[in-house]
């Protein structure tokens, strides 16, 4: 069963939070009158695309995700997603063409940890390229990529981005850690 449009914006909006949100956050971000956002919402739920984990919170499902195209993840996937990259598969940090920063990240914890130490202008320089998106996708990650890719389209920039950014990959490292079985490093 194909979606509607509105009903796959909720959902690409409810991926890049994953967090329980209230349905008039929903509304707000993805910038939808707040009645048709709650009647999707409740038809989202009945489809088993959004869960209430308490009263009056929405979150999307792993079933959810799979309407948005993207894959499952299990332990061995999430295992290799979360491996250290060799120095020539790491992320390059640049401030510009031709201007690398001699900052690489060698994995997603890594990654978010460096995020803090790259000059603004280079997470610019980066999202506006796509290569963020790209180097998650060569990790294996699609699902990060997607979110990258939607908060791309928010049109964020400065420390707001960065920070946006920074927590978005470690939501996403804490949960394939979990599933991996792995310890979880916030450091």
């Amino acid at each position: 069963m194909s979606l509607s449009r509105i009903k796959l914006e909720i959902l690409e909006t409810m991926l890049l939070n994953e967090k329980p949100m209230k349905a008039i956050e929903i509304a707000n971000e993805s910038k939808k009158e707040f009645p048709p956002t709650m009647m999707h919402l409740l038809g989202l739920t009945k489809m088993g695309y959004v869960s209430s984990p308490e009263k009056g919170q929405y979150v999307i499902t792993a079933k959810g995700k799979v309407a948005l195209g993207l894959p499952e993840i299990s332990k061995e996937k999430a295992t290799a997603i979360l491996a250290y990259s060799p120095h020539d598969k790491a992320f390059n940090f640049y401030s510009d063409v031709g201007k690398p920063l001699n900052l690489h990240a060698h994995n997603l914890l890594n990654f978010a940890n460096k995020i803090q130490k790259a000059d603004v202008q280079s997470v610019e320089f980066h999202i506006k390229r796509g290569d963020f998106e790209a180097w998650f996708t060569g990790l294996g990650d699609e699902e990060l990529a997607r979110k990258v890719a939607l908060l791309k389209q928010k049109n964020i920039n400065g420390e707001d981005l960065r920070k946006q950014l920074r927590e978005i990959v470690m939501q996403r490292y804490i949960a394939l850690a979990n599933l991996a079985g792995q310890p979880v490093i916030t450091e």
